[in-house]
């Protein structure tokens, strides 16, 4: 059996028997990788071993890699970013469920990448750090990772275009569909792509605003990857934003 050092993101877990659970991350060694953990059944030490393997959490061990399966194993596991606020706010705790559920459904590379591993630690790092903003941020980091997945804007905004969906093209003319963000929400989504993340909350929208930019970004990336639907946590972003 080989062996390696990774840094890893949980993006959920499943059990397995009575002491285990098969553990989906997004790793910075191998991409998007399951392991399994065992050895947490009742005992001493139970929950403290659970509370590493919440999504979004952040975690360094060794990987172990098995000739017999596809799923590797992990030992000495620690948390690489100890968070501060994300597991006590509801609302960041919220958005790291959102993240880690659109990470879960959209990424499906099984080799690594740096850019994008890089981009998602340093967005958790982000989110456990930020004040101001916290309510944008579920928006911003879904404008963003779609530079990563291959479906950003493909030209410079100018202003008073509109956003044409289909085409990933911002344009001076309305298009002739109706997969299209106005001129506001255009100039939202290139303000949301260009904000540094630590001046998010200079960006000053309301409810209504945020749920239909959260509309108009699933609905954008539904035309790539209809699995942004099946992010249950969308839901619960648009009662408590």
């Amino acid at each position: 059996m080989k062996s390696y050092k990774a840094r890893g993101v949980v993006l959920g877990t499943v059990k397995y028997g009575d002491k285990a659970i098969i553990v989906n991350m997004l790793t910075d060694t191998f991409g998007r990788q399951s392991y399994i953990v065992q050895g947490l059944g009742s005992g001493k030490g139970r929950g403290s071993k659970l509370a590493y393997y919440q999504p979004l959490f952040a975690l360094q061990f060794e990987g172990i890699v098995s000739d017999k399966s596809e799923l590797h194993r992990m030992k000495d596991v620690q948390s690489s970013i100890v968070m501060q606020t994300i597991p006590y706010d509801i609302r960041k705790s919220t958005i790291a469920l959102f993240m880690s559920e659109v990470l879960y459904r959209l990424v499906g590379e099984s080799e690594a990448n740096s850019p994008l591993f890089d981009f998602v630690y340093g967005s958790i790092e982000a989110l456990d750090a930020i004040d101001e903003g916290v309510a944008n941020f579920h928006l911003w980091f879904l404008a963003n990772i779609s530079r990563f997945l291959g479906f950003a804007p493909g030209n410079e905004y100018t202003k008073d275009s509109f956003f044409d969906m289909r085409e990933g093209l911002y344009t001076p003319v309305q298009p002739l569909h109706d997969k299209f963000c106005n001129r506001e929400y255009a100039q939202l989504l290139n303000d949301l792509i260009e904000c540094d993340v630590q001046y998010l909350g200079e960006i000053g929208l309301n409810r209504t605003q945020r749920v239909d930019m959260l509309h108009a970004l699933t609905d954008y990336y539904a035309l790539h990857l209809d699995s942004i639907r099946k992010v249950q946590s969308i839901g619960i972003l648009q009662q408590l934003f």
